[in-house]
């Protein structure tokens, strides 16, 4: 299907790949992915990968609606030495920081991560995609409009499947001036999108195919979930595991979740079922 090269570590994806969540947050919505204490986090490292995760995904701040907006400083607190401890526990695993700040990319990169995941698609911070490009790794490109604090107001769309595509068809090209290679493309649900946006994006998924590189699908026990089932995240997996499922028979490349056990189980019943239709 794709290969991403981070800096010479290569990941060839012959099926949809699985992306871990682990958090270095005290207040992301999920409490299961919450990992301040070194030992828990490289227990649910270690997890992750013997559950099929090829990637893990460490994040420093919390992108819930209405977050907090965590500085640089801290971010590179929380991050930087995980990566570190991950990268010497786990050498063959793909390691990805999620950041709209260069210098923790960059930073993260140099502790041993292999990729960078973007919320804000290099608009937060306009060193990203240069950074990006000089770094020579992989680039998680979401679409979302304003912050976590401010994108629930900026939840206005005429047509969202339009206005991510052309989002997209922008951003690939300004990732493309910068010099990134690998591209991967993030719809970015629950990102200034009410729960029609992100089921109508679900459905849609496949027209995004057409610019040609890799989608991840993150709706991991996120609210369109749970609150449509009046539930909590705790009790949306399964919720989580019909969801990657539409989304994988549209198109998803990557299925970031909380939960990689159930995602490649979803995988493979899948691609399965897809080999099944094929003429």
């Amino acid at each position: 299907m794709f290969t991403l090269n981070g800096r010479g570590k290569l990941l060839a994806a012959e099926r949809p790949l699985v992306m871990g969540i682990l958090n270095s947050t005290p207040d992301s919505f999920y409490g299961g992915s919450r990992f301040n204490d070194d030992a828990a986090f490289l227990q649910q490292a270690e997890k992750m990968v013997r559950e099929g995760a090829a990637i893990l995904d460490i994040g420093g701040q919390s992108t819930r609606p209405g977050a907090a907006w965590v500085g640089e400083e801290e971010e590179l607190r929380r991050v930087v030495p995980r990566i570190a401890l991950l990268s010497r526990q786990f050498p063959q695993t793909f390691l990805s920081v999620d950041t709209w700040y260069a210098r923790v990319a960059q930073e993260a990169v140099a502790a041993g991560a292999s990729m960078v995941n973007d919320v804000s698609g290099g608009l937060q911070d306009p060193a990203m995609l240069p950074a990006i490009g000089r770094l020579g790794v992989p680039y998680v490109c979401m679409h979302m409009k304003g912050t976590p604090a401010t994108m629930n107001k900026e939840a206005v769309y005429a047509d969202v499947t339009k206005e991510v595509l052309d989002f997209f068809i922008s951003r690939v090209q300004d990732c493309r001036d910068a010099g990134i290679r690998d591209i991967i493309l993030d719809p970015g649900m629950g990102f200034a999108k009410t729960r029609r946006h992100n089921l109508e994006l679900l459905h849609n998924l496949s027209v995004f195919c057409m610019l040609g590189y890799p989608i991840l699908l993150g709706v991991s026990r996120k609210s369109t979930i749970y609150k449509l089932l009046d539930i909590t995240p705790e009790e949306a997996l399964n919720g989580t595991t019909v969801l990657n499922t539409l989304g994988l028979v549209n198109g998803a490349d990557i299925l970031r979740v909380h939960d990689p056990r159930e995602a490649r189980q979803a995988i493979i019943l899948a691609e399965a079922y897809k080999e099944a239709a094929a003429p």
